[in-house]
């Protein structure tokens, strides 16, 4: 068994030091995933790689249970979290400059349409996942795992145990229906 499934099978059973040798053991991985994650769909904030690795590390450490079985889904979770961080930043960056409620861009007075060029992709780029997870949720955990989480086609085919060739038709699909939805 990998060290992190065990590290997570132990936090599971409610060992008090298993989340921090969880984190100590995963780190590198982390990093490595925030820099995908910026360097993709998150580049417009003022994240660095390492605070988002921390500010993830805040969020699963605020949200209590961690809902991961396996290192596969640890690290698909991750991502999860690290997106959310991502637009949140973008949002309270976006709300604060226009004096507005860091909760919502709109919230100022301005609309969303009027948001700088690259602010705005992110949000558009949210929304059409929001959209594309409703129609079909398997193209949408595609696309996020490799367009934002830098996984390739075999390491997503691992974790959703599928084939190669049918992660590069998903793959295929999911530019296509967001690249519609973007226009």
């Amino acid at each position: 068994m990998n060290q992190l499934t065990e590290l997570l099978a132990q936090l599971r059973a409610g060992d008090p030091e298993a989340r921090n040798a969880l984190f100590a053991s995963a780190y590198s991985e982390l990093h490595r995933l925030a820099r995908s994650r910026l360097r993709d769909g998150g580049r417009n904030t003022v994240l660095d790689t390492t605070c988002l690795v921390h500010e993830a590390y805040l969020r699963f450490v605020s949200a209590g249970e961690l809902r991961a079985g396996d290192r596969r889904a640890f690290f698909a979770y991750a991502s999860q979290v690290m997106r959310s961080v991502i637009l949140n930043s973008v949002r309270e960056r976006l709300a604060l400059k226009r004096g507005g409620d860091p909760q919502s861009p709109e919230a100022s007075g301005t609309p969303a349409g009027d948001l700088p060029g690259d602010e705005q992709t992110v949000l558009d780029v949210h929304e059409a996942l929001k959209d594309l997870q409703k129609a079909d949720p398997r193209l949408a955990q595609v696309a996020e795992m490799r367009y934002f989480g830098g996984y390739s086609e075999k390491e997503i085919a691992e974790t959703l145990e599928i084939t190669e060739r049918t992660v590069q038709r998903d793959w295929e699909k999911a530019r296509l229906v967001l690249a519609a939805a973007l226009r």
